[in-house]
């Protein structure tokens, strides 16, 4: 199945959370936190202005984010985990 979300959505795969603390420490599936971090996987073409003009979006396909702990709605895609969420949802790119 093909997915393409519209205006200023973006599609997201969150990045796994450390299995590790820095001490040493192997944290348990059960007590993980939610990863904040992910890949964008595709994103929509952009939102339109008041005079109708199509505002185009920040992110791009690739690009590692940061979100809200409870930015999106999760989706299951052709067997993947995947968040759907407003592009004013993500924080900022990474790198």
């Amino acid at each position: 199945m093909k997915f393409r979300p519209l205006h200023d959505r973006v599609v997201v795969r969150r990045l796994d959370g450390e299995e590790k603390t820095k001490g040493g420490i192997i944290i348990p599936d059960t007590a993980k936190e939610k990863p904040q971090e992910g890949e964008v996987v595709s994103v929509g073409p952009g939102a339109r202005d008041e005079a109708g003009k199509l505002v185009a979006l920040d992110v791009k396909k690739g690009d590692r984010v940061l979100f809200g702990k409870w930015s999106g709605t999760e989706v299951k895609i052709d067997g993947q985990d995947l968040l759907i969420m407003k592009e004013s949802d993500i924080m900022g790119v990474i790198g």
